[in-house]
C-alpha cells in the first residue's frame, strides 16, 4: 500500500504476473481468467444466511465471492468480489449496514472488487467506500440504452453534440468509447485526490447530484464510528467545510467529542468565548491579538465556530482547528446554530465556571446562547458592534476587571486531548517561540509540537509522562526500520493512522507515528504499521 485516505488507498495487486495499480477500472475477464467460466450466480444482498450458504460459490477462487450474510473469509492479500453491489446504491442505510459487516469481517489489506456497479457519477464514492477494482460492464450497458455518462450524471445520446465534452469518443460520436473514457478519467482523479488525502472533498461536490449518494454519506458518518476508524488523526492539506454534511465529518465530529470528553481545561473561574478568525491559527489574527489584550489571562479562551464547535486557545492548533475553511459569510443555519450550541453546552455542564463571557455576535452569539440555555448557565455579553470594535474591546477588559489570570498550558492541554491524560508539566521547562514550542526536563527534550498538525511528538522522556494507552506490542525482535503489521502482537485500538505511538518489546522500545489503525495492525498480514523515528535497544538481564 502507497497511500490511505480512509477506506480507500493507492497500491498494488499481484494477479499471477499482473501488476494492478490501484484504484482502477480493468477488463476483469482478463484478470480474474475464473470469471470467464462463471455461471455469475445472482445472490441478492438481502439474502439470508442458508440462501447464501447454499448458492454463493465457495473455495479458493480469486476474486473470492463475499456476501453479508456469508462466513467466508479469504486469506490476507487477496482480492473479494461482492456481487449484485450496484444494487446498494439506491438503500442507503443497508449500503452502510454491509459495507461495515464485511469490512469488519475481511482482512484490511484486500482488494476490494465492486462488479458491473461504476459509472463515472459514482466511481469516487466507490472508491471512498473502500472499493478498489471495476470494470466496464455498467457504463457499457448505459452505452446500449444509449446513455451519455458524465461525473454529474446520465443524460440522453443527444447531450454527445453539445460540446460538453471533447474525448476521442466524442470526436468520433462513439458513445461506448466516451462513457469508458470518463469512467478511466474518473478513477484516475480520485487517485489523485487519494494521494493528496482530499478524497472526502472530491465526493461532498460529487454527490450533490445525487440524493442516495448524499444520504449513504450522512449514514457512513453517523454509523457507531465505523468510517472515523479510518480516519487518520490528520490529514495533509485544509478541511473544506463548505457544505452541510462537514459538521459531521469525522474528524470534525472526533475533535469536538475529544473536546468535551478528554480535554482537561487549567483551572479558571471565567470562560470567554471568543469568534473564529480566517487566519489560522486564531492567534495570529490581528483581531485576535485585541482580544487577548483585552483579556490579558483573566479568562480561558474559548473560540466558537462552524463547525468545530468549540476551540480551546490552548488546542487551536490541532489539527483540523488551524486547518479548516469554511465560507465567511456571517450567517448560521438552525443546524450549524444547533450543533455548535449542543457542543458549547456539553463543555458547560462538564466544566462549571463562575461566569462565562460570550463576545460574540450574530449566529455564534445565537449558538452560544442556545448552549448556554441548555446548561442553565446566563451568559454575559460584551459585544457593542463588532467584537474586535473599540468600544466591544473596552467592555470585555471591564467585564475581567479584578480576575485572576488564567495559565494556557498548550502541553498538558494538548496531551490531554490527544492522549487522554493531562501530563504533570510543573517540572518541564518550555522553549522556543510559539507556536512551535519544546518542553524539556532539565536538558532532556520531553516534547515538541509538530509543525505540520499541532500535535505532540513524545520522546522516550515524554513517554513516561504518558503511562498507558497508545501503546504497539511487538514480538521479540529489535526493529532496524519500520515496524510491519507481522510483527505486532498488540494493538490499542484507540490508535488511528498518523497518532503518535510507543513501540515496546521484550528486546526493544521506539517511539514513532502509527501507519493504519490499531485494530488494523492486528488484522492484516503485511503493511507498515509503524513509521518508527527512534530506537532503543534494552539490555536482557
Amino acid at each position: 500500500m502507497k497511500k490511505r485516505d480512509g477506506l480507500a488507498r493507492i497500491a498494488t495487486f499481484q494477479a499471477g504476473e499482473k501488476t494492478i495499480h490501484l484504484p482502477a477500472v480493468i477488463e476483469t475477464g482478463e484478470l480474474f481468467l475464473g470469471l470467464l467460466h462463471s455461471r455469475m450466480e445472482n445472490v441478492p444482498l438481502g439474502a439470508d444466511p442458508a440462501f447464501v450458504a447454499r448458492y454463493l460459490p465457495k473455495g479458493y477462487l480469486i476474486p473470492a465471492w463475499v456476501h453479508p450474510s456469508g462466513g467466508i473469509t479469504p486469506p490476507p492479500g487477496t482480492c473479494v468480489m461482492v456481487p449484485c453491489w450496484h444494487t446498494a446504491l439506491s438503500q442507503p442505510r443497508k449500503y452502510v449496514e454491509w459495507l461495515a459487516t464485511m469490512k469488519a469481517a475481511l482482512p484490511p489489506d484486500t482488494a476490494w472488487y465492486a462488479p458491473a456497479a461504476a459509472l463515472p457519477s459514482n466511481a469516487a464514492f466507490l472508491c471512498y467506500s473502500g472499493f478498489d477494482i471495476f470494470d466496464f460492464t455498467a457504463v457499457d450497458l448505459r452505452s446500449s440504452q444509449g446513455r451519455f455518462c458524465l461525473p454529474e450524471g446520465e443524460f440522453p445520446r443527444g447531450m454527445m453534440e453539445s460540446g460538453a465534452c471533447d474525448c476521442p469518443g466524442c470526436r468520433v460520436g462513439d458513445l461506448k468509447v466516451h462513457n469508458r473514457d470518463r469512467l478511466v478519467r474518473e478513477i484516475a482523479l480520485a487517485r489523485q485526490f487519494i494521494a493528496a488525502q482530499r478524497l472526502r472533498d472530491l465526493v461532498e461536490s460529487r454527490c450533490r447530484m445525487d440524493a442516495a449518494q448524499v444520504a449513504i454519506l450522512r449514514h457512513l458518518d453517523r454509523t457507531c464510528g465505523f468510517y472515523e476508524k479510518a480516519v487518520p488523526i490528520a490529514r495533509q492539506g485544509p478541511l473544506l467545510a463548505t457544505t452541510g454534511e462537514a459538521l459531521q465529518r469525522p474528524e470534525v465530529t472526533r475533535f469536538s467529542e475529544r473536546v468535551v470528553s478528554r480535554y482537561h481545561p487549567p483551572p479558571a473561574e471565567v470562560a470567554v468565548l471568543l469568534p473564529c478568525s480566517a487566519r489560522k491559527p486564531y492567534s495570529t489574527s490581528r483581531s485576535h491579538r485585541k482580544f487577548r489584550q483585552a483579556i490579558a489571562g483573566r479568562g480561558l479562551e474559548l473560540i466558537v465556530t462552524s463547525p468545530l464547535g468549540l476551540v480551546p486557545r490552548e488546542l487551536e492548533l490541532v489539527y483540523p482547528a488551524a486547518h479548516y475553511d469554511v465560507p465567511v459569510t456571517g450567517y448560521w443555519d438552525a443546524e450549524e446554530r444547533e450543533c455548535v450550541g449542543s457542543i458549547i453546552a456539553a463543555f458547560l455542564e462538564k466544566h462549571r465556571f463562575k461566569r462565562v463571557i460570550a463576545h460574540l455576535e450574530g449566529g455564534a452569539l445565537a449558538a452560544a446562547e442556545k448552549g448556554a440555555s441548555r446548561a442553565g448557565i446566563e451568559l454575559e455579553v460584551t459585544c457593542a458592534g463588532r467584537p474586535a470594535s473599540r468600544e466591544s474591546l473596552a467592555l470585555l477588559d471591564s467585564a475581567l476587571s479584578g480576575e485572576r489570570r488564567v495559565h494556557h498550558d498548550t502541553i498538558r492541554g494538548t496531551s490531554s486531548w490527544q492522549f487522554g491524560i493531562a501530563v504533570d508539566t510543573r517540572n518541564l521547562v518550555i522553549r522556543g517561540r510559539y507556536p512551535w514550542i519544546r518542553a524539556f526536563k532539565g536538558r532532556t527534550p520531553s516534547f515538541s509540537i509538530d509543525e505540520a498538525t499541532g500535535l505532540l511528538r513524545p520522546t522516550f522522556e515524554g513517554w513516561n509522562l504518558i503511562p498507558e494507552g497508545y501503546r504497539v506490542e511487538i514480538d521479540e525482535f529489535v526493529p532496524t526500520g519500520d515496524v510491519l503489521a507481522p510483527g505486532v502482537v498488540g494493538a490499542d485500538p484507540l490508535i488511528r493512522e498518523g497518532d503518535e505511538v510507543l513501540v515496546t518489546g521484550p528486546c526493544a522500545i521506539a517511539t514513532g507515528r502509527a501507519a493504519m489503525p490499531g485494530d488494523e495492525m492486528l488484522r492484516s498480514g503485511r503493511g507498515v504499521a509503524v513509521r518508527v523515528r527512534k530506537v532503543k535497544t534494552l539490555t536482557r538481564t
